[in-house]
């Protein structure tokens, strides 16, 4: 079922190239490519996994725009929320807006420059199931100012940040009425290049992490981050033939969330 009002609850892809990206992704999570009929989506696909929705594609909304996966947070209203950005000082990149019936959408900018997005339901609810292998399950925000992303995201969503104790990097994550909602990490020398900006980074569950991330290379993706564990579990960030990042993850079952 969709996530609640103030959860993440849907990540797309904005590309250069709609049938590379549908056919990269079909064969790497084993998704089915579903297109939206009407002439005015442009071609926006819906993934399907067993049937239940889980994620999106669609060409690039701005030319300027790199080709990017990008989170939606659930809201009941997408006017409430281009407020709480405007006024914790972040952007309104896109105003809430109709997308057909199937509910209202906007864009945002945090003040560091992270880009995400809330989404209003109509008839499409979001994301339909999570945390299985194949299916979107965790967010987290790769910030340069965790201090402002802390006090930005507190206001607009009302999520509280819950410091992770030990470990080489510090961790946040964000709650919503005591509920795990998103992550927040500060940018690692190392593991993101020097010039990528503050960015949501999305995770996709999948059984096999090593696995993923060769099929993905062998796809014609590229990793930016090989097969590694952490606490949650072991994972990958590949880049798929367009650019686009995303996180597979293979959680480890005795993992237990502050």
């Amino acid at each position: 079922m969709a996530n609640a009002s103030g959860m993440p609850s849907w990540i797309d892809l904005a590309t250069t190239d709609l049938d590379a990206a549908r056919d990269f992704y079909s064969k790497l999570f084993g998704w089915t490519a579903q297109v939206t009929p009407e002439p005015q989506a442009r071609g926006y696909t819906l993934f399907l996994k067993d049937g239940k929705q889980v994620a999106g594609v669609g060409p690039l909304m701005m030319p300027e725009q790199p080709p990017s996966w990008t989170m939606y947070v659930a809201t009941d209203d997408a006017e409430a929320v281009a407020a709480r950005v405007e006024g914790a000082n972040g952007k309104v990149l896109v105003a809430p807006m109709d997308v057909f019936d199937f509910g209202r959408m906007a864009v945002f900018m945090d003040t560091a420059g992270a880009v995400f997005s809330a989404w209003q339901a109509g008839t499409h609810p979001g994301g339909e199931v999570f945390d299985e292998p194949g299916t979107y399950t965790w967010s987290e925000l790769i910030t340069r100012d965790p201090g402002g992303g802390k006090e930005f995201y507190r206001h607009v969503f009302g999520w509280t940040g819950s410091d992770r104790p030990g470990g080489p990097v510090p961790y946040t994550a964000f709650k919503l009425n005591g509920v795990p909602a998103a992550g927040l990490m500060p940018m690692v020398e190392g593991m993101f290049p020097p010039d990528r900006p503050d960015h949501w980074l999305n995770y996709v569950a999948v059984a096999d992490t090593d696995a993923t991330a060769e099929k993905a290379k062998q796809l014609g993706g590229s990793l930016s981050v090989e097969p590694r564990d952490i606490a949650p579990g072991r994972f990958a960030i590949i880049n798929d033939p367009q650019g686009a990042f995303l996180a597979v993850i293979t959680m480890n079952p005795d993992f237990r969330p502050e």
